[in-house]
């Protein structure tokens, strides 16, 4: 196996099944991560209940030093994110996209997705809170 590098377990923080709110409290979606490939690869699988879903596969390059994300959604949406973890927080960017993961002291995880407006400016597109779904650890 070449996935003993340490690195690997940086973003360890995000596997489990979560329920994710909205900053008002509302169900956004369920998310489900967990180790694939020998425990080289987290996969991720998210859907809410209007309907949507997607998946992504994310990978520590350690050639590269560099996290990798692949995304892909029912709405033809494909993300290339890379990037590392950085102060305790693991950000991805890619083509328009920055996504930040950042591990709370209660155990739940905070996302917050930005994408370039057309005014090239940094835009709010997601704001997330993960809480362990209740049968999980």
């Amino acid at each position: 196996m070449n996935c003993t590098d340490p690195a690997r377990g940086q973003f360890d923080f995000w596997l489990g099944e979560w329920d994710v709110h909205r900053p008002d409290g509302s169900l956004a979606g369920i998310n489900r991560i967990e180790k694939k490939h020998g425990g080289c690869v987290l996969h991720e699988r998210y859907e809410t209940p209007a309907g949507y879903s997607g998946e992504s596969l994310n990978i520590y390059d350690a050639a590269r030093k560099r996290w990798h994300q692949t995304w892909v959604d029912n709405d033809g949406l494909l993300l290339l994110l890379e990037g590392s973890l950085v102060d305790g927080c693991m950000v991805l960017e890619g083509a328009g996209h920055r996504i930040a993961w950042t591990p709370m002291p209660d155990g739940s995880v905070q996302q917050f997705w930005e994408t370039i407006d057309a005014d090239g400016a940094w835009a709010v597109a997601f704001d997330g809170r993960y809480t362990r779904r209740r049968d999980q650890p």
